[in-house]
């Protein structure tokens, strides 16, 4: 679903783009990167890794940090969907390493929270011990079902590699990356100034710390959880910064059955737990964006808003099984097809909109049936191999006509 949000009163001058990211664990990290990918391939003008500010939560913080860091949505999808980077390889057990020392660290408070309840018991037998134990007890269960160490090590890789830089100041972009202050449940956009020399690397780990399944980081002394325990999108921190085009993708909608769906005999409750939780959590965050989107127009009326996010009927998503490989690439394309058909949909109002910034609205590929996830990202691959292998050959025969060029001096 696209909604377009125009300015109410446009300003004629240098135009300044962004894209805002909201979280969503691994389910909006693919959809995010299949929907980027349609963007990227129906909106020219502007490389989406040449937008001027780019804003990340939670899981979102990761694709809006490797977009300002010269990474595309083909080079995202090699090392994330396809296993096929040989350069920074990932699988999703550096996701899902047991938190060991976590939980050494809590069974080493055993003895001493067991000697406080005999204490207790001891000074009152017959009153509220028993209480009070299960209390202490509760301090013994772990924090964090997952160490986030190996992908702290995979990121450091990642933006310490050739060409890239783990140093927001050294970006040609302005990132921002939002997580939680636990102590004081405020949040903080770390690459803003008094946050920016803070590694990017580090930033995007307290981002994505999901309190219960990873742990906690530690910045300067203060403790940082996912960003999107307060408000999932942040778009405020990129049109804050002057930008009159802000696309924002949120991957997270309550899921809504749809007249088939109640056909089918569909119902939540009966779905489990997760199916459960998954919603109520979908629609506690989802209201809260929501109102935070409906305040733009008045806070910010010379900015132009395109928001992008799955329809509440889509089953597909809302059920998806995030733990194959091949979900991974199914969900993507999913994605992928649901935004290119959305922004065919509205090419009408879209196509001018999009004039008045530069940029052009590509329909002709937005048509093109034949288009998939996979099969675009590979020709965009195929196409940056061949740029290579002309440089390549380009820089070869310059050094042939080394020794020449020398024998005429």
């Amino acid at each position: 679903m696209l909604t377009i949000e125009p300015a109410l009163r446009p300003r004629a001058g240098r135009r300044k783009l962004a894209i805002a990211l909201a979280g969503g664990g691994p389910l909006g990290f693919f959809y995010e990167l299949g929907a980027l990918h349609a963007v990227s391939e129906a909106i020219e003008g502007c490389a989406l890794t040449q937008y001027d500010v780019y804003v990340g939560v939670s899981s979102g913080s990761l694709i809006a940090a490797a977009l300002a860091g010269g990474f595309d949505t083909t080079a995202m999808s090699t090392m994330f969907v396809h296993d096929q980077s040989t350069l920074f390889p990932f699988t999703p057990a550096i996701l899902l390493q047991p938190a060991i020392g976590e939980y050494l660290r809590r069974l080493e408070q055993l003895p001493r929270v067991v000697a406080e309840i005999v204490r207790q018991c001891a000074r009152d037998p017959f009153g509220n011990s028993a209480t009070a134990g299960i209390g202490a007890l509760a301090r013994l269960l772990p924090t964090a079902a997952f160490s986030n160490a190996p992908l702290q090590r995979f990121l450091e890789m990642l933006f310490n590699s050739a060409g890239r830089s783990d140093d927001f100041r050294a970006l040609r972009s302005q990132l921002y990356v939002v997580a939680t202050d636990l102590d004081t449940a405020g949040s903080v956009a770390f690459g803003a100034p008094g946050y920016d020399r803070v590694p990017i690397s580090r930033a995007l780990l307290a981002s994505i710390a999901l309190p219960g399944l990873y742990p906690a980081v530690e910045i300067d002394g203060r403790h940082y959880v996912d960003g999107a325990l307060i408000r999932t999108m942040h778009a405020s921190l990129a049109l804050e910064a002057g930008c009159n085009l802000v696309i924002c993708i949120n991957p997270l909608v309550p899921f809504a059955a749809s007249p088939a769906s109640v056909s089918q005999r569909i119902r939540l409750a009966e779905e489990g737990l997760p199916a459960v939780l998954g919603q109520t959590f979908r629609a506690l965050i989802y209201s809260r964006m929501k109102v935070g989107m409906a305040s733009y127009g008045t806070r910010f009326p010379r900015a132009t808003t395109l928001l992008l996010e799955p329809d509440r009927h889509d089953e597909r998503l809302f059920f998806a099984n995030l733990f194959r490989y091949s979900e991974r690439r199914e969900l993507a394309d999913h994605s992928y097809q649901c935004t290119r058909r959305d922004l065919l949909a509205q090419a009408d109002a879209l196509g001018p909109l999009l004039e008045r910034f530069g940029l052009r609205l590509n329909t002709q590929a937005l048509r093109d049936p034949h288009r998939s996830f996979p099969t675009a990202a590979g020709e965009h691959s195929h196409r940056s191999g061949q740029v290579v292998r002309r440089l390549n050959l380009a820089l070869a025969r310059l050094e042939g006509m080394l020794p020449l060029l020398r024998g005429t001096g």
